[in-house]
């Protein structure tokens, strides 16, 4: 299964051109993947909040503002996790906003430690347009373009299977807008997007320094793109690399991560900051009217746990 996952994710990538962007898109998606896959959930022992910006294609009039805010944990008694995931993505007089509740059913781990889990997710879509048109014909006479700002809902699903090794390889299958719900006040339908994911981590120097490749593939079976990232993890606290856009971007990537432990007798605790900026310069037409893109990324995972305390009894005989 593992190696089917990672040849879908490869192969996608071979033949990408371009894709209309609906989904919300990120360079380092692959520090939070529960955001395209809901089988993600649960994934770490820690409970995981992470929030991303990306301003995109810097220079032009209203260009694309991102917003994203992912949270999921394992909950024993469900075994497997839940994940609440929202977005808001700006780009002129259009508006996408995006609520998501997941979960994911955690199987038995395999016998070479791997873990399969399956997710879905319910989603509540909303798109608005204003109707600042800047047009040669007077758009009025077009029934199908709005006069007055409109917006418009609809109710979807999500579904994902995902595998992982810890510290060794993870791939991914998923899809979103599975059942293209209309926004019947403006006339739009959202597009199923299929994603296929996949990563390997190799250890240049033991667990001191290891190389990290990811690859994500994303389509709406119109058109394809892929997303396809090489860093290095230094010593566990400090990450750089680049990520590749085929025809749209070369991004330059860096972060850095710092781990605090902590275990009493009666109480133990583990925390994790993730923080990662990377830089889109960008490779098609738009060079020639945009800076490039921003996005910044940031994570806070924990987890905090009573150990209860044992009781030992002795006989005053016997001190």
């Amino acid at each position: 299964m593992t190696r089917i996952l990672l040849l879908a994710s490869f192969f996608v990538a071979i033949v990408s051109t371009t894709i209309a962007q609906q989904d919300p898109q990120f360079t380092q998606w692959y520090m939070e993947p529960a955001a395209f896959n809901p089988a993600v959930a649960g994934n770490s022992e820690l409970t995981c909040v992470s929030g991303t910006y990306r301003n995109q294609w810097e220079g032009l009039d209203r260009d694309p503002n991102t917003s994203m805010l992912t949270a999921h944990t394992f909950v024993d008694a469900l075994k497997g996790g839940v994940m609440l995931s929202a977005y808001s993505d700006a780009l002129g007089q259009e508006t996408n906003t995006l609520m998501k509740l997941g979960y994911a059913y955690h199987l038995e781990p395999l016998s070479n430690g791997a873990i399969v889990s399956l997710g879905m997710a319910a989603s509540m879509f909303s798109k608005t347009l204003g109707n600042e048109w800047i047009a040669i014909d007077d758009y009025t006479q077009d029934q199908a373009i709005p006069n007055n700002k409109t917006s418009s809902s609809a109710i979807d699903l999500d579904l994902g299977i995902f595998i992982r090794k810890p510290g060794s390889f993870y791939a991914g299958l998923s899809t979103t807008h599975l059942m293209e719900t209309e926004l019947a006040d403006l006339s739009m339908q959202p597009r199923r997007h299929v994603y296929a994911m996949g990563g390997y981590n190799h250890p240049l120097d033991g667990d001191y320094l290891v190389l990290r490749t990811n690859v994500l593939a994303k389509t709406d079976l119109a058109a394809t793109i892929a997303d396809i990232n090489v860093n290095v993890l230094w010593d566990n606290m400090l990450w750089a690399g680049v990520s590749w856009r085929p025809t749209d971007a070369i991004a330059p990537t860096f972060g850095v991560e710092y781990a605090m432990e902590d275990k009493q007798r009666n109480s133990y605790s583990k925390q994790i900051f993730r923080l990662g900026y990377s830089y889109d310069a960008t490779t098609s037409e738009l060079r020639n009217y945009s800076s490039g893109s921003h996005e910044v990324f940031l994570s806070y995972c924990f987890k905090f746990e009573s150990i209860p305390a044992k009781n030992r009894y002795a006989n005053p005989r016997f001190l």
